[in-house]
């Protein structure tokens, strides 16, 4: 498993409880990798920039499905 893998997967289990960088260093990730894996995430959809508990990440909820909104 790559670090991004297990920082996603120790990100969706923290459920806000340790902010991203935090986690990062709890994985054994410094800073920039973190930055980096985070960014991947966003660019994959995986997660959302809001402020959530003491991250300011969380985890994206896909529709699935359409006219979802009735």
């Amino acid at each position: 498993m790559n670090h991004k893998d297990r920082y996603f997967n120790a990100f969706k289990e923290s459920n806000g409880r340790y902010n991203e960088i935090e986690l990062g260093e709890k994985l054994g990730l410094n800073e920039s990798d973190t930055r980096q894996i985070i960014t991947q995430l966003l660019s994959e959809y995986k997660i959302e920039y809001i402020q959530n508990g003491l991250s300011e990440y969380s985890i994206m909820k896909t529709v699935k499905g359409k006219n979802k909104s009735r």
